[in-house]
């Protein structure tokens, strides 16, 4: 079969924890015939779901890694990615969302719109990717698939409009009927196999018609051919609405909703129609490349096999055959054999060999075209780097990559998982730009941060099986930042005479507190006071001092330091004065600007039955938060916080008790604030201990 790139989608599942999206995807690969048999999630018959292929995802019965696959719906190819839904992962959602087309925004019909949907539909926007919404689980007691409805419009501003109404809820949830063809669907046989269409049931006729009647007046708005139609009171032909809808949904102004239960098998069918209908191929999205040549002007990419080459790797992975480099191809094609060049590093490439995947199996292929998503084989590169042609300067945009706010240290059990360790780490900061590693210079500890407990367990769990490195993970530690409330003066001069040429260099000028970045540096020097070539060693002196502030060792951020004075020697003077100069008056005046810790405050959703709503509060007052509000959502009740993350630490264990087991919790993180000085005094105590018990 001759590939056609109109007939091509690539899409991404995404939602919040537990809406059923690795659940979803085995019954899409079951019916597009890509696998035989329905595996469960939690992996009770002992082998799990396909898309979770690590054996830590089986257990777990969580996605812990974004998995790929294909399969065939009616003549087009679609190419799937499963998301994680834990905060911790959320570098997987973003790497995803980067380079697919369309998605799926799965929502639980009880639940409804939880705080990852919200996240998941933030990065949605960012990398303005079409969506078509599933809620699932209609067959669950307290499903409300309207009540999700209005939540999507209100609580994520969505134009949302049902194309589907459920026949019966709960247990009683029996089938569909489709508002576009105006007929009851209903799936029979073991795994829902066999569609059945019928009529529509006598006493539901009235409300189809006053849905579809909302469904045309929202369609009508992106096609004026449907408009006349309506006027005229015609017949309408169903292509004539679909084509509308996805008018509507490729601008981002119509969000068509469907309805099913993925683990009961009903409503998978007409939603994967919906994604072949509605969502669009890769030549219905733009995408654009910034020219190093012409200063990073953008340039519009076309997704035609005969352009020059341009492809973003957006995911590694180290396999049994080495590193797996996932690869969006936007213009041209890789062909097995071709010569690349990395964008980044300027390094040429050959391709060896071209493969597709399936979850963890992989099938050779000869290229990968425009508008496909393929891996390669042994390629050196990280994560976000582009590939092109030689001779092309174009370069993709790099991911959204958040800041870890979790660290520990870990210290390996013996010598040979001392080895390993280091392997593991090397590879997991390759494949994950939110997981890093660095060594304390004091202790020599290997300090691991990440977005969570959750992803740093993960990956010490992951050492051990992968790696046999046996490691013992210390206290969690947060990430405290220093800044400035005031501003300071500073005027230093630094004065060394050794023999022969001294040092010698004066700054003066001020620093003052600044909120939306971290670090200007900005030069008011008149009259050549401090010469023009010393001015970049005043800037590296001042940066050098970030890493660590003098009240208590954590980064500084938000400073802006401005020189307007200062004197040379026409002998002594060289940029190490300058920068030492530099260094001493950061140092004179950071005392004097009344410096403060600030902590990371995680914004914590917790999702309970509602008779425990009374500790639930109070236990998230305990601990030092501040609640943001708390509505009822039938037999569950929600309640939202802003939380440090210092407090946070062992919350699971804490809740489970109080709840009976029933609550659970979501967080992620918000914003920095002042510690209160009481908190303030107690890690300046920690500090002072730590830094007597090293010496």
């Amino acid at each position: 079969m001759k590939k056609v790139i109109t007939n091509v989608r690539n899409i991404g599942i995404s939602a919040h924890i537990d809406s059923g999206k690795t659940t979803l995807t085995e019954r899409v690969l079951y019916y597009t015939q890509r696998i035989h048999t329905i595996h469960d999630v939690k992996g009770k018959d002992g082998v799990g779901a396909t898309m979770d292929s690590m054996e830590l995802e089986k257990e777990r019965g969580i996605t812990i890694a974004s998995a790929a696959t294909y399969c065939e719906w009616k003549g087009h190819e679609i190419n799937i990615i499963d998301t994680p839904g834990h905060v911790d992962f959320t570098i997987e959602v973003e790497r995803s969302l980067r380079v697919l087309d369309g998605a799926i925004l799965v929502l639980c019909a009880v639940g409804g719109v939880q705080s990852q949907s919200i996240t998941v539909d933030q990065q949605m926007k960012r990398y303005e990717v079409p969506c078509v919404a599933f809620i699932n689980k209609c067959d669950r007691s307290g499903a409300n698939p309207y009540r999700v409805v209005d939540q999507l419009t209100e609580k994520l501003g969505h134009n949302a409009i049902v194309m589907q109404m459920p026949i019966g809820l709960e247990a009683e949830f029996v089938g569909i009927i489709d508002l576009v063809s105006m007929k009851a669907v209903y799936f029979d046989g073991d795994n829902g196999e066999i569609v059945r269409i019928e009529n529509i049931p006598e006493k539901m006729i009235a409300q189809a018609l006053e849905k579809r009647e909302l469904l045309l007046d929202a369609a009508s708005m992106f096609s004026d051919s449907l408009t006349d139609l309506i006027l005229e009171e015609a017949d309408i032909p169903a292509e004539t609405i679909l084509s509308a809808i996805r008018q509507g949904v490729i601008a981002r102004q119509l969000t068509p909703v469907f309805m099913g239960s993925a683990y009961k098998n009903r409503g998978i069918q007409p939603l994967l129609d919906g994604i072949t209908t509605l969502l669009p191929c890769p030549k219905d999205v733009q995408n654009w490349a910034m020219d190093m040549e012409r200063e990073d002007a953008r340039v519009l990419l076309a997704a035609d096999t005969q352009n020059p080459t341009v492809a973003l790797a957006f995911k590694l992975e180290d396999g049994a055959f080495g590193q797996l480099t996932y690869i969006r191809v936007y213009q041209g094609a890789i062909v097995k054999g071709d010569t690349i060049v990395n964008i980044r590093t300027g390094k040429k490439v050959k391709v060896g060999r071209v493969i597709r995947m399936h979850a963890d199996q992989m099938e050779d292929i000869k290229s990968i075209p425009a508008g496909y998503i393929g891996a390669l084989f042994g390629i050196d590169c990280a994560s976000g780097d582009t590939f092109a042609a030689p001779g092309v300067s174009l370069t993709m945009t790099s991911m959204y990559v958040p800041d870890p706010v979790i660290s520990l240290a870990i210290t390996p059990a013996d010598h040979k998982s001392e080895i390993n360790m280091s392997k593991a780490l090397s590879r997991f900061t390759k494949e994950d730009p939110t997981f890093r590693v660095h060594v304390n210079d004091e202790t020599g500890d290997t300090i691991i941060s990440g977005m969570g407990e959750l992803h740093l367990e993960v990956y010490i769990e992951r050492m051990l099986r992968e790696y046999s490195a046996q490691v013992n993970p210390g206290m969690p530690r947060v990430a405290y930042r220093e800044t400035i409330t005031r501003k300071a003066q500073f005027d230093y001069i630094h004065k060394k005479q050794t023999g022969g040429a001294g040092q010698f260099g004066r700054v003066a000028g001020y620093m003052e507190p600044i909120s939306d970045t971290d670090f200007v540096f900005e030069n008011r020097v008149t009259g050549g006071a401090i010469p023009t070539q010393f001015i970049s060693a005043c800037e590296k002196g001042f940066k050098q001092c970030l890493a660590k502030g003098p009240k208590m060792e954590f980064p500084v951020t938000g400073i802006k330091v401005v020189i307007d004075d200062g004197a040379s020697h026409a002998v002594d003077s060289s940029d190490m004065a300058f920068q030492a100069a530099a260094r001493g008056a950061f140092l004179q005046a950071y005392a004097g600007a009344k410096p403060v810790i600030h902590e990371p405050i995680m914004k914590v959703s917790v999702e309970s039955p509602s008779q425990f709503q009374g500790p639930v509060m109070g236990s998230l007052n305990q601990r030092r938060g501040m609640i943001v509000g708390s509505q009822e959502e039938g037999v569950i009740c929600v309640i939202d916080a802003q939380v440090p993350l210092a407090e946070m630490f062992g919350y699971a264990t804490v809740l489970r008790s109080l709840t009976q087991g029933q609550a659970q919790f979501t967080m992620e993180f918000a914003i920095y604030k002042q510690v209160p000085k009481s908190i303030a005094e107690e890690l300046l105590k920690k500090t002072t201990s730590e830094k007597k018990n090293v010496a």
